[in-house]
């Protein structure tokens, strides 16, 4: 099969039917175990969006990931059309792989007519993209660690303040970038510097994931992904985060529930 090598081909889905469309996998799945939640996520959103009127953009998700995402499968994604009204769009996408469904998606879309604004306190302080460190090598995306990955008193810690953008320019289409912002939503977790006595360690596999797009913003530009624990619970954890621009302008909110593992019993020394 063929493999997606930038984000605006990842999200140029292949219509086969009314409300039935084929995602490819993004190049970066080749080396890992299963797909990248963030790209299901980002096609279903495609997917929906392609089904809606014209001028309604999404303003909210909430996905549920089912099943490990196949790397040497493509996603195929069903979208039922809950409901058009006069300003919003209700959508349900299944994506599937051999016939089950392994991610669920709730998506909502406006016109966002309203003009009536508010912003939080604003950001805290960071160093700006070129001060930061480089980060891994996806080819999909450019990422600076604001925190770094670390290993501090034989702990692995994990950076949950970035910079990121995508590696590559990307449509002017507002619906192409929205749906790019929900690909860099998923990257990290807020339990990645918060050490959870009892597991072995902060990022396990991805339960549900909820977004919500403030404003339009570019994701081939600079965005500042900042992540932060919120509760951990028998067997679960729940963190929330924002997206910002450089300009420290709220551009999207988002709320993750991922599992967390117990530390693995060693045995006795012998």
């Amino acid at each position: 099969m063929e493999y997606a090598t930038d984000l605006a081909a990842t999200l140029a889905l292949e219509p086969l039917d009314r409300d039935l469309y084929r995602g490819a996998n993004t190049v970066a799945a080749k080396i890992r175990p299963s797909l990248f939640g963030g790209q299901v996520c980002a096609q279903a959103l495609m997917a929906a969006g392609r089904t809606v009127p014209d001028g309604r953009l999404p303003h909210s998700l909430h996905g549920y990931f089912l099943r490990p995402g196949r790397i040497d499968l493509p996603v195929v994604l069903r979208v039922d059309r809950d409901r058009d009204g006069r300003s919003f769009s209700a959508r349900h996408v299944a994506a599937l792989q051999d016939g089950e469904v392994i991610f669920s998606m709730l998506a909502s879309f406006s016109t966002g007519a309203a003009e009536h604004r508010f912003e939080d306190v604003g950001p805290l302080p960071a160093p700006p993209p070129d001060a930061c460190a480089r980060s891994g090598n996806d080819e999909l995306l450019e990422v600076r660690q604001i925190t770094m990955t670390e290993v501090v008193d034989g702990r692995q810690l994990y950076s949950d303040r970035l910079w990121v953008r995508t590696a590559h320019p990307l449509p002017d289409d507002p619906m192409v970038q929205a749906c790019a912002l929900a690909y860099l939503s998923d990257l990290g977790t807020g339990f990645g510097r918060t050490v959870v006595p009892g597991t072995s360690g902060q990022g396990g596999p991805s339960i549900d994931h909820a977004l919500w797009l403030h404003e339009p913003a570019r994701a081939d530009a600079w965005l500042r992904l900042d992540l932060e624990p919120w509760k951990a619970t028998p067997g679960r954890a729940l963190y929330r985060g924002v997206l910002r621009d450089e300009a420290g302008r709220l551009v999207a909110s988002l709320a993750q529930e991922h599992l967390l593992r117990a530390e693995p019993v060693m045995p006795p020394a012998s």
